[in-house]
C-alpha cells in the first residue's frame, strides 16, 4: 500500500465512520445556551457583565494563577504580556520560528524586533540546550525576553528554559494559547512565565468564539493588565478620564457566557482527547512511515491537535493532498516565521530543527467529539 494511502487507512480506523473530518470543531453540548440566552436577555451582552467576572474567576482557578484578564482574542494577550513585560522600540525578543504568526506579530506591535530561535523535535518546544550555547555566544543587549509556545498543547521545557532566562536577565513569557489543560511537571502552564498568554478562539479545547486572557502571578501586574486592557478608563459613574496610553482589548460578556460553560466541560474535553490519542496510538504503532507525537516526560499534554510526523518528508505533500481530497481535514505545521517576507531580516540562530520538523509534521483530525462526546 502507497504511503497516502496507508495513512489514510489508519486515521480512518481510529474515528467513528463520518462523510468528512475536520481538523478541530468546537463542541456545545453544556450549558453554553443558557448562559447566552441569559446574557442576551440581561441586556449587558458587550463589554462589562457578570459573566466577564464569573469567566476570569473561574480561569484564574482552573489554571492556579492569581489573576486572569480576559480579552478579545489571544493576539491582544500576547501584545499585553509584551507592553507589561517591558517590552520597548528597538529591543529583542527570542522567539520560536514554529509558531502560530500572532507570537512574532505581537512583538512587532511594541516595535521590537522577533528573534528567532529553535525547536527541539521532542516536543516542537524551544530547545533549550541551543538556545543556551546560542546565548553564550550572542551576548546582545538587546534581547529583553523569551517567548515559549507550547505547541499542539504540549509543555515545552520550562525548568530549563526559565534557567536560562535567570542566567541571562531575560524575562519569560508563556505562549500557552494552544494549552490550556496542559501541565508541567504537575503545575498547569502559566505558572512559570513572568506573564502568560491563552487563546479562546473557535478551535482551541475551549472556545469563546472569539477570545483570550492574560494570566499573571502578580497581583500588580494583573491590575495593571486589566486597566489597559479597558482603555486604561479611571472608574467612575458617569465621567470618562483615560490616566495612560490604554486599548480597547474588552471580552464582551456574550463571549465570556460561552467560555464559563466550556470551562465546566474541560475535564471531559481533556479525557476525550486523550482517548482520542490512544486509539491514534493504536493505529500507527506498527507504521513505518510515520509516528505520533507524543506528550514530553513529566507533562501532561491536553493534546489539542494531534501530529504525525513522517519519516520522510518527500511524501508530506502527497499526504496533504490525498487525506485533504479524501474530506480528512490535516494541515502542516505553520510556515515558520523567518519563512514569512516581513521577518525574513529579523535575527535568528540555526533553524534547522524547526525546518526539518516543517517538512515533516502534519495535523489529523482533533475534535473533542471524534471520540464520542
Amino acid at each position: 500500500m502507497k504511503v497516502a494511502e496507508d495513512i489514510i487507512a489508519r486515521i480512518k480506523s481510529a474515528l467513528p465512520e463520518r462523510e468528512s473530518y475536520p481538523l478541530h470543531e468546537p463542541f456545545f453540548d453544556g450549558r453554553e445556551v443558557e448562559y447566552v440566552t441569559d446574557c442576551v436577555k440581561s441586556g449587558w451582552v458587550s463589554s462589562v457583565g457578570k459573566y466577564v467576572d464569573k469567566f476570569e474567576v473561574d480561569l484564574a482557578a482552573y489554571t492556579g494563577i492569581k489573576r486572569a484578564v480576559a480579552v478579545v482574542n489571544g493576539t491582544a494577550a500576547l501584545h499585553i504580556c509584551y507592553l507589561l513585560a517591558g517590552v520597548k522600540p528597538g529591543d529583542e525578543v527570542l522567539c520560536p520560528t514554529i509558531t502560530f504568526v500572532a507570537t512574532a506579530n505581537a512583538i512587532k506591535y511594541c516595535g521590537a524586533t522577533p528573534h528567532f530561535v529553535d525547536c527541539e523535535s521532542e516536543s516542537l518546544g524551544v530547545d533549550a540546550e541551543k538556545l543556551r550555547e546560542y546565548l553564550r555566544k550572542k551576548k546582545s543587549k538587546k534581547i529583553k525576553a523569551l517567548v515559549v509556545t507550547h505547541i499542539f498543547g504540549h509543555p515545552a521545557r520550562l525548568q530549563e528554559l526559565k534557567k536560562i532566562c535567570d542566567q541571562f536577565g531575560i524575562v519569560l513569557i508563556e505562549d500557552i494559547a494552544e494549552a490550556l489543560g496542559s501541565f508541567y511537571h504537575n503545575q498547569h502552564v502559566g505558572n512559570y512565565g513572568h506573564l502568560a498568554a491563552l487563546s479562546f478562539n473557535g478551535n482551541k479545547i475551549a472556545t469563546t468564539g472569539g477570545g483570550g486572557a492574560v494570566l499573571v502571578n502578580d497581583e500588580k501586574l494583573g491590575k495593571k493588565a486589566k486597566h489597559i486592557t479597558t482603555t486604561a478608563k479611571q472608574p467612575h459613574a458617569y465621567e470618562y478620564f483615560h490616566d495612560e496610553l490604554g486599548y480597547n482589548y474588552r471580552m464582551p460578556n456574550i463571549n465570556a457566557a460561552l467560555g464559563c460553560a466550556q470551562l465546566e466541560k474541560m475535564d471531559e474535553f481533556l479525557s476525550a482527547k486523550r482517548k482520542l490519542f490512544a486509539k491514534y496510538a493504536a493505529a500507527f504503532k506498527d507504521c513505518d512511515e510515520a509516528e505520533l507525537l507524543v506528550e514530553p516526560p513529566n507533562c501532561q499534554s491536553n493534546y489539542w491537535l494531534q501530529a504525525i510526523i513522517l519519516k520522510n518528508k518527500k511524501y508530506r505533500d502527497e499526504v496533504l493532498e490525498k487525506t485533504n481530497t479524501a474530506k480528512i481535514f490535516t494541515r502542516p505545521i505553520w510556515q515558520p516565521m523567518h519563512h514569512l517576507p516581513y521577518l525574513q531580516d529579523c535575527p535568528k540562530m540555526d533553524l534547522s530543527c524547526a525546518e526539518d520538523m516543517f517538512a515533516r509534521v502534519i495535523n489529523i483530525p482533533s475534535s473533542s467529539n471524534l471520540n464520542g462526546l
